[in-house]
């Protein structure tokens, strides 16, 4: 038995939609909670997503209480806790459980896990992570599919990262808080979520500067200990309802975001042509009568997400002429467009980047989600196409979209799911 989606298109949409907290900070954060020493973290603006089960699965494997007294607050408590080979399934079904070794690392100079897990976009520089644990002093072996991480003690160092890496970034930062000395990230990733990170740290005693800037200067500290911390809206949801919007509204309120946070969107939307009007913490997106064909290139932030690549890909069938995306981050991310064609999308893949010809119409299938973006770009497509669209492995959509359900159905979407 399993669930699917199910969306029967042409609904125009109306009425408010609110964003959740960030997924992609929500992911770092509360491993970041370990770091607290024998002491409470409540965490408020916890996004109602699988990949917080999944977390919150290894939280209590390390022995760590976790608490939910109320939607969206979660409360975090190290007193108990251990460190232990994290090898349970919860680490295979998400790829940012490797935030674990950053934290384990830091705070008992020692960590053994299986490989993480996730959605597979192609070849990810997993290797930056350990290059920055090894300069901070650690011993990295793999054997049997285990990961294990090793150090005496951890001393600060100046790391160059080959990319601008998320992922990597975070980690060191996790390792590097609780080191001796200094340590400098070069290369830093700037994302929203590396600088909601160095807050929630900075808030438990960690001294850090430069978040957000290419250039990231940790000094260790002795010990950290619990503060309460709101996470910052996801700009990728908001990214994904605004571009639903953008197809489909008649009238739309997306509320709860940061305009700055989805500027590289939605300046590519108004040269489309989409009739919008950005607040201070909202966007407007009124019915718009046609959209014209655009170019554009994922890059890391500030510029256009590749998160919202295959849900921008899905928009483009709608514009006027060739659009031509190219995928600097993730050159495999293109497996949706297999589905979207199977839905009647004219678009050619070459190497890293796909053209799109419109105004195509599309048409309910039967389609799978490949991971967590492409299956938001087909629910997109089912909004848009004429007739039901059945959308299957929609456990990728649950990872990363909070309340999805209730959200589309309260804007007047019909959609629903079924188990077969």
């Amino acid at each position: 038995m399993v669930e699917i989606i199910k969306i029967e298109g042409g609904k125009r949409l109306n009425g408010k939609v609110t964003i959740g907290g960030a997924k992609n900070a929500t992911v770092a954060l509360i491993p970041a909670a370990i770091l607290a020493d024998n002491s409470d973290v409540n965490i408020y603006g916890v996004p109602n997503i699988s990949d917080v089960e999944s977390l919150t699965e290894i939280l209590e494997s390390l022995g760590v209480s976790v608490e939910s007294p109320e939607s969206g607050h979660y409360k975090i408590n190290t007193s108990n806790m251990k460190n232990v080979d994290l090898d349970i399934d919860a680490v295979t079904r998400l790829r940012a459980s490797y935030y674990f070794m950053g934290a384990l690392l830091g705070k008992f100079k020692s960590v053994r896990m299986i490989m993480p897990g996730g959605c597979y976009l192609g070849p990810r520089p997993f290797d930056l992570h350990l290059k920055g644990f090894e300069a901070l002093g650690a011993t990295v072996e793999y054997s049997q599919g285990y990961y294990t991480i090793k150090a005496d003690h951890l001393v600060g160092a100046k790391i160059y990262l080959d990319f601008a890496s998320v992922g990597a970034t975070i980690n060191i930062m996790l390792a590097a808080v609780l080191a001796e000395g200094r340590t400098v990230i070069e290369n830093a990733a700037k994302e929203p979520e590396i600088i909601d990170l160095a807050n929630f740290l900075t808030k438990m005693g960690a001294n850090i500067r430069g978040a957000g800037t290419n250039e990231i200067t940790i000094e260790g500290v002795t010990s950290l200990s619990g503060k309460p911390h709101d996470i910052i809206p996801d700009r990728i949801e908001a990214g994904t309802y605004i571009i639903m919007a953008a197809a489909m509204a008649d009238d739309v309120t997306i509320e709860n975001i940061i305009p700055l946070h989805v500027e590289a969107l939605t300046s590519k939307l108004i040269e489309m042509g989409v009739n919008m009007e950005i607040g201070v913490d909202s966007i407007r997106i009124l019915k718009s009568e046609a959209l014209k064909a655009v170019d554009f290139t994922t890059q890391t932030y500030p510029g256009f997400a590749t998160d919202l690549q295959q849900p921008m890909t899905t928009l483009l069938t709608r514009a006027e002429g060739a659009s031509t995306v190219k995928e600097t981050i993730y050159a495999e991310r293109f497996k949706h467009t297999a589905e979207l064609q199977r839905m009647g999308a004219t678009i050619s893949v070459g190497t890293a980047q796909a053209t799109i010809t419109g105004v195509t119409p599309l048409f309910g299938n039967k389609v799978t989600a490949t991971d967590l973006r492409a299956g938001a770009s087909l629910v997109i497509a089912g909004l848009m196409a004429d007739g039901i669209t059945e959308i299957h492995d929609i456990y990728h959509i649950d990872r990363g979209y909070d309340e999805i359900d209730s959200k589309l159905k309260a804007l007047g979407a019909k959609f629903w799911r079924e188990t077969i």
